[in-house]
């Protein structure tokens, strides 16, 4: 019970998080991002607490992640249901108008300060 608790407040900080960094660069948000930002941190929190790669490693795994949850909840959403949520089809580099790679290469970026976060939150908050 402990391991839910644990995750689910994991879970919530990351979709926090993440929705409110989307408000202030994009000046608007939608639920589906709410919950792609907890599934992202809270996979990103157990890979980056339970291994200890190096840096550059994590950075790719962390990159690995929110693209590939980006592409499949932009497969679903905006391709299946036809939502619109984003649409990268205007960017280099872009895939299908849901992921682009840029975007990745800022994910890889953004790692650096997630793996401390996770880390600092597993170290101080739940053991």
């Amino acid at each position: 019970m402990a391991s839910f608790l644990e995750y689910l407040q994991v879970f919530l900080f990351g979709a926090a998080v993440y929705s409110i960094l989307e408000v202030l660069f994009r000046g608007f948000t939608h639920w589906t991002m709410f919950i792609a930002g907890g599934l992202c941190f809270s996979i990103l929190y157990y890979a980056f607490t339970k291994f200890k790669f190096p840096l550059w490693k994590n950075c790719i795994i962390g990159a690995a992640v929110i693209t590939i949850v980006e592409f499949v909840f932009g497969c679903v959403f905006n391709l299946a249901l036809g939502w619109n949520i984003w649409d990268y089809s205007h960017y280099p580099l872009d895939f299908m108008g849901q992921i682009c790679f840029l975007y990745t290469l800022l994910w890889f970026l953004l790692s650096v300060p997630i793996i401390w976060l996770t880390r600092g939150l597993k170290k101080r908050i739940y053991h």
